[in-house]
């Protein structure tokens, strides 16, 4: 039985059909990624970079202007290598660790999780790839995905933590409570079921705790919807919503070298 992110030919989800999904999922994504260019270019002027709203600029020139920002060497002598940028304010999240400790645990346990599964997924995508392709490989992609069982319950278990801390802090910490809106319960609620459902779907097919002793026929339309909603949960929404910062946050410091 053939296996692309679990599912089975049980519902005769083929290769070509979750090739389909992704590309859609990629499309909105890129779609949704060159508006924001467009809206963050629309107060570029010259060097400076300063989004404005409401208006339209270019989106290359936004990109050129911003690649321009990060190569070019800091006059001034505040700016920070790009490697220590790197590391540390994007990589680490310093900048959140020195303004509150439990909230830079629960971003920083929320973004490894989320980056590194999406990684194993991409590597298990790119053996998947290459099988079709008739290339042999020194391990079959069942052998692959069993190697990447350990990882993948690992930073899916952080991934979780980050989730409930933050689920927990929106409940129990007035000040964030009453600064919670719907919109941020819908993000939060939706990582949650991505998590869950990965959880769930493996634990049916592997017949592990997270099966919940469910009949293993269930696990094709369970990974089915797990991988559909991340797929558009976790690519192609991210540019429509509040978890754009993953990207604009980033591109942000990089530009600014470090700072504030």
């Amino acid at each position: 039985m053939a296996y692309f992110s679990g599912l089975s030919d049980a519902l005769r989800i083929t290769f070509v059909q979750i090739m389909i999904l992704s590309t859609i999922a990629i499309v909105i994504f890129l779609y949704g990624m060159i508006l924001n260019f467009q809206k963050w270019g629309a107060g570029v002027t010259g060097y400076a970079l300063e989004p404005q709203e409401g208006k339209k600029g270019s989106a290359i020139r936004f990109l050129k202007t911003w690649w321009e920002q990060v190569i070019e060497e800091s006059h001034h002598g505040h700016g920070k290598p790009i490697l220590e940028v790197l590391i540390l304010d994007i990589l680490f999240q310093r900048r959140i660790l020195k303004r509150s400790p439990l909230r830079w645990f629960m971003h920083f346990t929320i973004f490894a999780g989320w980056m590194t599964l999406f990684a194993l997924s991409g590597m298990m995508f790119a053996v998947e790839m290459i099988e079709k392709f008739g290339i042999e490989l020194p391990f079959t992609p069942a052998e692959f995905r069993d190697f990447l069982a350990v990882p993948n319950y690992i930073f899916g278990y952080i991934l979780l933590i980050g989730v409930l801390i933050a689920l927990v802090r929106r409940i129990v910490v007035s000040d964030v409570r009453e600064a919670t809106i719907m919109y941020d319960w819908i993000l939060l609620g939706g990582v949650f079921i991505v998590t869950i459902s990965g959880f769930v779907a493996d634990g049916i097919r592997t017949g592990i705790i997270w099966g919940f002793g469910l009949d293993p026929s269930t696990a094709p339309p369970a990974a089915l919807f797990h991988s559909v909603i991340s797929l558009f949960f976790c690519i192609a929404y991210i540019p429509y919503s509040k978890y754009i910062h993953v990207i604009a946050t980033p591109l942000a410091i990089l530009a600014n070298k470090g700072g504030e």
